[in-house]
């Protein structure tokens, strides 16, 4: 299809080889690519990335298909994906139990972005930094409430999105989700409802015990907001 694109740059839609940095193998990688495995190890080869017709045309998604448009999307997320895990990292240091918890929800959140059709440039980051207001407000208030959370984490991501290389665009509604992540109702797009049903189907175990299923039941009809989160939620814990 995209030889049929008026819009088309050769420079672009021509493959170049990238060196695996393991075995040194030329990997070929087309301008619809940004990671590819090595035909030699196995190992993944990113490239750095420059925009491309897919990141600004509004007829990109028609032009590629939407299941190779859905490909390229997590292509790009999972270079920034890396990034902000290792800053989430960084930032919180020593505490594997906040760390971890970021990375289970982070794991719901994509199983729930396939099938919802999130966008994945807002739903991975709001996943890996929702709770990073959790260490100010220990540290200033000693205390990790829920809306210490919101006051405080969104002014930490945006620091964090910015040194990432994240869009304003994208930044200002990963902020805002991040600033009522605990308070459902304040936004009600379908990137919110992703992450906010990932948490829950972490919090779920980690803090609501698995033993009522009555209870649990309960909780699962009334707290989650997609379909596919309360499936999960029915299936992991009921």
């Amino acid at each position: 299809m995209l030889d049929k694109c008026p819009g088309k740059d050769r420079r672009q839609a021509d493959a170049e080889n990238i060196t695996c940095s393991v075995c040194g193998y030329a990997a070929e990688i087309f301008f619809d690519e940004i990671k590819v495995r090595c035909p030699g190890c196995g190992s993944s080869i990113c490239r750095e990335r420059l925009p491309t017709c897919l990141d600004w045309c509004k007829a990109a998604k028609e032009c590629l298909g939407q299941e190779d448009y859905r490909s390229y999307q997590e292509g790009k997320s999972a270079i920034l994906k890396d990034k902000l895990i290792k800053e989430l990292e960084d930032y919180f240091g020593s505490d594997l139990k906040r760390i971890n918890h970021a990375k289970k929800v982070l794991g719901y959140a994509e199983e729930i972005s396939r099938k919802e059709q999130a966008d994945w440039e807002v739903v991975i980051p709001a996943s890996i930094l929702h709770d990073v207001g959790i260490k100010l407000a220990e540290e200033k208030y000693s205390s990790s409430a829920g809306h210490l959370q919101e006051k405080l984490g969104p002014e930490i991501a945006r620091k964090i999105l910015l040194k990432s290389g994240v869009s304003k665009e994208k930044r200002d509604e990963i902020c805002q989700i991040i600033g009522c992540h605990h308070s459902p109702g304040k936004i009600n797009t379908a990137n919110f409802k992703v992450l906010y049903d990932a948490d829950w189907l972490v919090n779920l175990g980690e803090e609501a015990g698995t033993a009522d299923k009555a209870k649990l039941a309960r909780i699962i009809e009334k707290v989650f907001l997609t379909k596919t989160g309360k499936d999960m939620s029915k299936r992991i814990y009921l």
